[in-house]
Formats: C-alpha cells, structure tokens, sequence
C-alpha cells in the first residue's frame, strides 16, 4: 500500500514539472492580450495590420463650397503642389458641399472627428465653417477674398493668428473700376450685381462702388440672396443700367449661364471679377489665377505639416499677377472692340 502511494506522489509531481516546463518554452507562443494565441508569420502579420501610419503620413481634409471652375482650379493647384512638396506622404478627403454652408458644417466637423491633420477651406463659406469647428487643426483657407470681413476681424493686419493663414484672391478693385471706364467710357448707370449671403462680394461692390463714382458713374447695387431670385434682380439690373459689373462672386459663378440667357440678347456687357465667371457671361475682367493660388496655398501647407513654419504667425499670401482678359464670343456678339493688352479667354 505503502508502495502505491510512493508511486503516485511520484507520477503527480511529474505531471506538474511538465505543465509548468510547457508554460516557458517560447515568449512567442504565449498567449496575446486578446486572450488569442499568436504565434510565426500569423502574428507577424496581425501586427503589421494594426500598426499606424508612420510619422511622415498626413491627411489633409478639403472642403470645397461648390463646384466651379475657379474653386476647381485652386483644389487642383492645392493638392498638386502638396504631392510635390510631399509625395506619397500626403492623402486627401476630398468633399464638396455643393453650395451649401450648412454642408460646409458638417464636413468640417467630421474632419474634426477624423483628425486631420490640416483642412483646406475653398471659398468664405468653407473657411467660416472651419473657424468655428476647430481651434487647434491648422486651416487654410484659399479663394476667399477678404480675411477680415469673412472672419469678423476689425482692424485685420494681414495675420489671422492663432491656426489660420491662407490666400486672397481679391484682385485690385480701382483696377477693375478702371476697366470699365476704359471699355464704356460714355456708359452712365453700372449696376452692381451680388449674393447678399457671401460677405465677401458685400465687401468688393461696396469698394468698386466708391471707384466707379470717383470716375463719375452713377450706380446701384442689385443683390440676391441665392440662385432662387438671381434671375429676377439680374433683369432688373439690365433695366437699368448701361454695364454691369459682378464681383468674385460664388453664387454667379455657379449660374453664368442664367446671366448669360438674361445680358446677352438685351446687349448688356457684364464686366466681372474673374475669369471663370468671364468665360460664362462676361466681357471682361482683370483676374488671378486660382490654379497658382492653390499651389501657392499648397506650398504653405506643405511648410505647415513639416513644422518648418508656424500657422499663427503665418500672414496671409496674395496672388502675384494679374491679367487683364476678355470673352472673345460675348464681345463679338455685343459688337464690342477690345483695346490692346487683353489676353482672350481660351
């Protein structure tokens, strides 16, 4: 009996050393924080699934107001130059809210949800909603015209401060004024036509205004307040007036072809801000070009994402050039001869 109990104290302290030899053997085949067993090129590769990016990977988020050619052109110039300045170490969420501030909204907050690490605000509306988003992602904004005005800054300097900086596209208004006295030097009347809801194109007729009467124009602005009632104060406007003149303007850009169907057959020119609303129902303009604002945009963001410069201290850049263009169809179309120095709008 005595035998028998020697021989199985025996077997159970073998058993014992056995388990706790297997325990040790390999760190490898231990088992996971997930209470899972992983063990050679199985848990090799879930590791490298759940790793994140590496420090040079950033994701910048695009908000676009509306699709037209002049906000396309700066996205475009944007995004090529930051592939430029960083390669494959830069992606983009593209969206486009489809002229809706609202939309702008709610983008904004999902990149703040993301975390992105920059956002792109293309046009006044877009920058608007990302101020009021976020404080601490950086924000550049581009195609819109006057900084202060769009972000309610009283004696603005040149330099938002805290994490915004971005591009201008204002052109020089005495500049645009001074075009249509050159081209309509016996006109009277020039109605100024605007969307009450950008507060940018408040600011740039209010401006022209002054210069145009400087040059002895009478004149009136005609506002609306979306796509809505454009029509129907743009044939007031034509009513009127002898010339019109339309300013940087969203809202028109996106609906050349409703000012086209009103101005042209009533002979009316339509002197303008820019060139994509030119090619659309314009005569002429004195214009930027929003591909190189947004590649001048992009080179700022690439500075801003390396750390080599800081967004708070970063002033506000402007376009270099300005060109002086006009619609060749319209032009032939109203009977209006073009002096020299205009480039055709291609």
């Amino acid at each position: 009996m005595k035998k028998l109990l020697a021989m199985m104290l025996v077997l159970t302290m073998a058993v014992s050393m056995a388990a706790c030899g297997s325990k040790s053997e390999d760190p490898a085949s231990a088992p996971s924080e997930s209470g899972e067993e992983a063990s050679g090129e199985e848990a090799e590769g879930e590791t490298e699934a759940a790793a994140p990016a590496g420090d040079g990977e950033y994701v910048v988020g695009i908000c676009q107001l509306v699709q037209h050619d002049a906000l396309d052109a700066a996205t475009k110039g944007f995004m090529d130059a930051l592939k430029e300045e960083l390669g494959d170490q830069v992606s983009f969420d593209e969206q486009n809210a489809s002229g809706d501030p609202a939309t702008c909204s709610t983008i904004v907050n999902q990149f703040v949800s993301d975390e992105v690490d920059l956002i792109l605000a293309n046009a006044t509306p877009a920058l608007q909603a990302a101020q009021a988003g976020t404080g601490t992602i950086p924000i550049l904004g581009t195609s819109v015209t006057e900084y202060g005005v769009a972000l309610n800054i009283s004696d603005f300097d040149g330099t938002v401060g805290g994490n915004i900086s971005g591009t201008s596209d204002l052109a020089p208004l005495d500049q645009q004024a001074q075009m249509v006295k050159e081209l309509f030097p016996d006109a009277k009347n020039v109605g100024l036509v605007y969307c009450s809801a950008e507060a940018n194109s408040q600011y740039q007729v209010d401006t022209v205004q002054g210069f145009l009467e400087e040059l002895g124009y009478t004149c009136k602005q005609y506002s609306f307040a979306d796509s809505n009632d454009l029509s129907s104060v743009t044939q007031t406007a034509v009513d009127e007036n002898d010339v019109l003149y339309i300013p940087t303007d969203n809202t028109a850009a996106n609906n050349t072809e409703v000012i086209r169907n009103i101005c042209e057959p009533a002979k009316m020119p339509v002197v303008v801000g820019e060139e994509g609303i030119c090619a659309g129902c314009g005569v002429a303009t004195l214009s930027i070009s929003y591909y190189d604002l947004g590649v001048a945009t992009g080179k700022m963001a690439a500075k801003i994402l390396t750390g080599e410069s800081d967004i708070s201290t970063m002033p506000i850049e402007y376009a270099p050039q300005f060109t002086k263009k006009y619609n060749a169809e319209i032009c032939d179309s109203l009977g209006i001869t073009i002096p020299e120095g205009y480039e055709a709008i291609e």
